[in-house]
């Protein structure tokens, strides 16, 4: 994979230093619980409200814990990164507050909303081809040129460690836990946390989720090999890279219990159910996790359940064509 960063996986003594390192500093996000979704779900059922945090999403965590790492030399000749959206945006902040030059490398086509919020953070915004592998070859070109040093996604030990502080907050939030679930695209959300779970959580069961048309991870599962796929398409923008990383497929064989795969609609759905009833405003890829429990692919009854809610940028154009056939109406309102 290009400009991959296969290394050691973190421990979970590192994702306790990065949580050290980036406490006080990332938002506290809350969990989040429904009455109704519960019952519906015929479980105890929790949202990790990921899309409350700085930037919008978790990835400021892995991004902050990466660049706080860094030598003032590294930080001085600048960083960069290639991005769909919420890493880039992370990176951006966590540049910003670091005062380091920061380049994002996004596919043109990129979410306005994202490509708004990276501009607004002070990053200097480079495209690239839509095609696979277009963002890492442009990335490495610069690198190789400005000698910068690269925020990868999702294979680097230091992001992965900062993705899993999610789960040492939600050991303070709840001692006690049966299942986790968790959105995959490159794999550096679900790897920090199935570290740090199997570690703090013994007898939890770690899930993985990602929509129909981007299950290069689900079917590395099925193949018992790290499998990609072509073309990932699906409205879970932040979901579409077409390979998890090296790294995190190691995580993953030693940590992960499943893989399973929802459709699009069952992720419209469940960003509706997640707005009308939590009033938790969910992107698309952020409500995989929890369409995974509304839609029946894991079973979870009678047991304590959290789904991570991994982001909520969402352009607010794009509003009715998620929620205009699919909200359920008669679950309106809150509990």
């Amino acid at each position: 994979m290009p400009c991959g960063n296969v290394d050691r996986a973190p421990t979970v003594k590192q994702v306790a230093e990065a949580y050290q390192r980036i406490v006080g500093i990332v938002h506290r996000t809350p969990l989040v619980r429904s009455r109704l979704l519960s019952e519906r779900a015929g479980c105890e059922l929790f949202f990790k409200a990921e899309n409350l945090q700085r930037a919008g999403a978790f990835k400021f965590r892995g991004a902050y814990n990466k660049i706080a790492s860094l030598s003032e030399s590294e930080r001085q000749k600048g960083i960069i990164a290639f991005s769909s959206g919420n890493h880039a945006q992370g990176v951006a902040l966590a540049a910003q507050m670091h005062g380091c030059k920061c380049t994002i490398v996004m596919p043109e086509g990129s979410s306005p909303a994202k490509v708004s919020g990276v501009r607004q953070y002070g990053a200097e915004l480079v495209f690239s081809g839509p095609r696979k592998g277009d963002r890492e070859a442009r990335a490495q070109a610069l690198i190789d040129e400005f000698d910068y040093t690269l925020v990868h996604p999702f294979a680097d030990p230091k992001v992965i460690a900062g993705q899993g502080t999610i789960v040492l907050e939600l050991l303070e939030q709840l001692p006690e836990m049966d299942v986790l679930v968790a959105p995959v695209g490159g794999g550096g959300l679900l790897s920090g946390c199935a570290i740090a779970a199997k570690a703090l959580f013994p007898h939890v069961r770690v899930i993985g989720v990602e929509p129909q048309g981007a299950d290069d991870a689900h079917q590395s599962f099925g193949k018992g090999k790290l499998t990609a796929i072509e073309a990932p398409a699906s409205i879970a923008d932040g979901l579409l890279a077409s390979q998890i990383g090296e790294l995190n497929w190691s995580i993953f064989r030693e940590t992960v219990d499943d893989i399973v795969v929802v459709s699009e609609e069952e992720i419209k759905e469940s960003m509706a159910l997640l707005l009308t009833r939590t009033k938790l405003l969910a992107e698309p890829s952020g409500a995989t996790a929890a369409a995974a429990v509304f839609s029946g692919r894991i079973d979870v009854a009678g047991q304590r359940v959290v789904c991570i809610v991994s982001g909520g940028n969402v352009d607010v154009a794009s509003l009715g064509m998620y929620f205009g056939t699919s909200a359920p109406h008669q679950l309106k309102g809150g509990d």
